[in-house]
C-alpha cells in the first residue's frame, strides 16, 4: 500500500467545519440526524453524538474515485459493521475497530479474488480462506500479520497440499494428497541462494523452499467410496499411486520442480496493485492520518498460487482518501 492518502475521514473541529443540515443538541453540536460537507468536499450523512460521527453513516470521498463508506460510527471513527469501497473498486465488508479491519470480514479484489477470514489491526490475521479467481486455487488455514502462517491447506483442481506455512511458503512437515486415492509424504527443506548482485558483506541467502519426497501412501476410503474409485478408475487407488507426478506430484527428492506450483522459486513481494485497501488503493499498511489522495489509495497484496514461488495475498487498499 502507498504511504500517500489515508482511509480516516476529515476531523469534524476547528474554526470552520464545513456546511451542516441537521439536528443539534442544547449545545448547539451536531447531535441526531444530520448532513455534512465538509472543508475538503467530502460529504457525511448520518447519525452525531455530540459534534461526533457515532451510529450509521455514510462518508464519501470527493477525490476518491467513488470510495465510501456505509456503516457503523464510534466517535468519529468507523467501529463496528461497515463496507468501505475502495477507488480501484475493490471492497471490504465487516467488522472495524478504531478505523481499522478487525474481527471477521470479506475482502474482495477487482480481479475476482477475496479473502475471508480473521483480520487484527488492519491486516488479515487468525483463520481465513483466500481465494484466486484464475486457477480457482485456495488457501484455507492460519494466517498471522498478512502472512499465510502455520498450519493450513494450499487447494488445487485434483489435489492438495496438507502441512505447515511461514511467511507465504509450505515449511518443514507436509502432504500432497491426490484425488486418485493416493497421498504423498515428504519434507519442505530451504535451500539457500544467495544473491550474487549483492556485495558479499551485504548478501543475504534466500531461502527456496524444496519438496522431500517420502513415503506414498493409499487413502483409506469407506467401502462404498473405494468401491466406487475403483470402478471409475478400473484399478486400485494403489495402482495409481506408483506414479504420482503424472499429476503434479514429485516423485523423488531429485525432481527439480515442487509439485505446487509456487513452491519452486523466491518470493515475490505484494505487488501494488491487487492489494487490500485500506480504505485507497495499495498495499497493506497501517492507516496514517491524511488528506484524501486518490492516487496513493492502495490495497493488500493477492496470492498467486500458480506463480513460482506462490505468491503472496493480495494486498488490501490500506490508505484510502482520509475522512475529514
Amino acid at each position: 500500500m502507498s504511504d500517500i492518502g489515508s482511509d480516516y475521514e476529515e476531523e469534524e473541529n476547528g474554526p470552520y467545519l464545513g456546511e451542516y443540515e441537521g439536528e443539534r443538541n442544547d449545545k448547539e453540536e451536531r447531535h441526531g440526524q444530520g448532513k455534512a460537507t465538509l472543508p475538503n468536499g467530502d460529504t457525511y450523512e448520518g447519525q452525531y453524538d455530540s459534534g461526533k460521527r457515532h451510529g450509521h453513516g455514510t462518508y464519501r470521498f470527493k477525490q476518491g474515485a467513488g470510495a465510501r463508506y456505509i456503516g457503523e460510527y464510534a466517535k468519529n471513527k468507523k467501529h463496528g459493521q461497515g463496507m468501505f469501497i475502495y477507488p480501484d473498486g475493490s471492497k471490504y465488508e465487516g467488522s472495524w475497530v478504531d478505523d481499522q479491519r478487525c474481527g471477521f470480514g470479506k475482502y474482495s479484489y477487482i480481479n475476482g479474488d477475496y479473502y475471508e477470514g480473521e483480520w487484527q489491526n488492519h491486516v488479515r490475521h487468525g483463520q481465513g480462506t483466500y481465494y484466486w479467481a484464475e486457477t480457482g486455487s485456495k488457501y484455507v488455514g492460519t494466517w498471522k500479520e498478512g502472512r499465510m502462517e502455520g498450519a493450513g491447506e494450499l487447494v488445487h483442481a485434483n489435489h492438495k497440499y496438507v502441512g505447515s506455512f511461514k511467511e507465504n511458503r509450505p515449511d518443514s512437515k507436509g502432504k500432497y494428497v491426490f484425488d486418485i486415492g493416493c497421498q504423498q509424504h515428504g519434507n519442505y527443506t530451504g535451500v539457500e541462494q544467495p544473491d550474487e548482485k549483492a556485495e558479499e558483506e551485504e548478501a543475504a541467502p534466500t531461502l527456496i523452499p524444496k519438496w522431500k519426497a517420502g513415503e506414498i501412501t493409499e487413502i483409506k476410503l469407506e467401502p462404498e467410496e473405494d468401491d466406487l474409485a475403483a470402478e471409475a478408475s478400473g484399478d486400485a487407488p494403489a495402482d495409481t499411486a506408483a506414479d504420482p507426478a503424472a499429476d503434479g506430484a514429485v516423485a523423488d527428492s531429485s525432481e527439480a520442480k515442487d509439485p505446487v506450483p509456487g513452491a519452486d522459486s523466491t518470493e515475490v513481494a505484494p505487488t501494488a496493485a491487487p492489494a487490500e485497501t485500506s480504505e485507497g488503493g495499495g498495499g497493506e499498511e497501517e492507516e496514517t492520518e491524511a488528506q484524501p489522495t486518490p492516487e496513493g489509495e492502495t490495497k493488500e497484496p493477492e496470492p498467486d498460487p500458480a506463480a513460482e514461488p506462490a505468491a503472496e495475498p493480495a494486498a488490501e487498499e490500506d490508505e484510502a482518501p482520509a475522512e475529514e
